[in-house]
């Protein structure tokens, strides 16, 4: 189990948490979305990733956060 951040442009409403891997989603005054979580493995990112892909979002920084 990693931790991960994930920052993207544009706002994703909070009901999609459960979409995303059941991460927590915050917005910035700046318009973009941070999502923060805890996923089993890489293969639940890349399905994550590819969902923020496919609502058409830019995805600025992925990060891994030591837990």
């Amino acid at each position: 189990m990693e931790r991960y951040e994930i920052k993207v442009r544009g706002e994703i409403d909070r009901d999609w948490s459960s979409w995303l891997g059941d991460m927590e989603i915050t917005h910035s005054e700046d318009g973009m979305t941070v999502l923060r979580g805890e996923l089993i493995d890489q293969a639940v990112l890349f399905s994550v990733l590819s969902r923020i892909r496919d609502m058409g979002l830019t995805l600025i920084e992925v990060k891994q956060i030591p837990i």
